[in-house]
């Protein structure tokens, strides 16, 4: 049974409803095509015998639903949180503690790693979904039978799955390990908020000398101010790209603008000015760190040794390899070891230095680098 909520009374008796639960799976519709932020349009409650969608756009005191999600005696069961957590937060001021994702579950639990709701749906219950209606216009009202019974079906069957993989991870004692993935997953949320270092994702720019590369920071910086404010994505004020070969030609003068790439008078006549003037400002600031050069074709000779170091790891203790340590992680051992004499007192990320990782993987990385003769 699904029940439309589009007044704040009926939120108000839903939430009075749901406080009587521990555990409550959720979902949340939302547009991003032309903005920096998310536009929530639908959320959506099930307490595993109903659902209950509701309409964003109709209400206007959303303190119920707060005090409901936020409450960190209650559980609240997502399929890969990440967008909603941001959604909830910026659009609606809500911000959940007590979160147990079915997409970490799974892969903690040798299901799988990284599978789409569909998919572990289909896995567990052998039930196709229909996911036409993902990309459809979830602002118009009102909203058709086709997108309210799939708004449904994104929380109809996480109570089952919450049962289902809270017993595995019992059964294979990996709730500890659950736990900090839990906790690792709020700790990568907290970080992409932080877009301080945001230069440092721009391809090429690592062949940037310092002067131009500290205007990449600036860049970068003032971009990112400028998409908050207009609400529009980063490309949509100047490309990566575009920002690169800037600070490559550090321009001094309007005309020095012209010529570059994917950047058109329009967006040359609105930003000009700004971009000179970040340009000209990045000369006073402190200088950046070089970035790093790719690896080498040896070093990443260590790199395949790591991965399959990690593969037999992953192949004994049943859990599918990315969970052990990512490609960023991997890299930044390895280098900390290219640059320490001592290729035991490298710089270990923290959480391979803690926790189950930490038996389980540290030594085996270890052992790859002390068997390395050169990087």
């Amino acid at each position: 049974m699904n029940l439309w909520i589009d007044s704040n009374d009926k939120l108000q008796q839903m939430c009075d409803q749901l406080a009587e639960v521990k555990t409550v799976a959720i979902d949340t519709e939302f547009i991003r095509t032309d903005t920096f932020f998310p536009k929530i349009a639908l959320v959506q409650l099930s307490n595993g015998e109903q659902c209950w969608l509701v309409d964003v756009l109709a209400i206007d005191q959303f303190g119920p639903l707060k005090t409901l999600l936020e409450d960190p005696e209650r559980t609240l069961i997502f399929h890969a949180c990440g967008e909603d957590l941001e959604v909830l937060d910026h659009a609606l001021d809500i911000r959940p503690h007590n979160i147990f994702d079915t997409q970490i579950a799974a892969g903690i639990a040798n299901v799988g790693y990284s599978m789409g709701y569909a998919r572990l749906v289909n896995h567990m219950f052998e039930v196709e979904l229909d996911k036409q209606e993902t990309r459809s216009d979830w602002l118009k009202r009102p909203l058709t039978d086709r997108q309210l019974e799939y708004a449904a079906i994104d929380v109809l069957y996480l109570h089952r799955i919450y049962e289902i993989l809270t017993k595995a991870l019992e059964d294979q004692q990996r709730q500890e390990w659950f736990a900090e993935e839990t906790v690792a997953m709020f700790d990568l949320a907290a970080g992409r908020k932080d877009t301080s270092d945001y230069y440092l994702r721009v391809k090429g720019a690592w062949r940037l000398q310092a002067k131009s590369l500290s205007a990449l920071r600036r860049l970068c910086d003032w971009r990112e101010d400028t998409a908050r404010e207009l609400d529009k994505p980063r490309s949509h004020i100047i490309k990566d790209q575009v920002l690169l070969e800037i600070a490559r030609r550090m321009p001094t003068a309007d005309e020095q603008l012209h010529g570059i790439e994917d950047w058109y008078s329009r967006s040359i006549q609105r930003h000009g000015q700004m971009v000179l003037q970040q340009v000209q400002d990045s000369d006073a600031d402190a200088p950046v760190a070089a970035i790093p050069e790719p690896l080498t074709k040896t070093a990443n000779t260590v790199m395949k040794a790591m991965r399959s170091a990690l593969s037999s790891v992953a192949e004994a203790e049943q859990i599918p390899q990315e969970f052990l340590s990512n490609k960023k992680e991997l890299e930044a051992i390895l280098r900390s070891a290219m640059e320490n004499e001592n290729k035991g007192q490298c710089n270990w990320p923290e959480r391979l230095n803690q926790g189950w990782r930490q038996a389980r993987v540290k030594p085996v990385i270890q052992a790859v680098l002390e068997s390395t003769e050169t990087f």
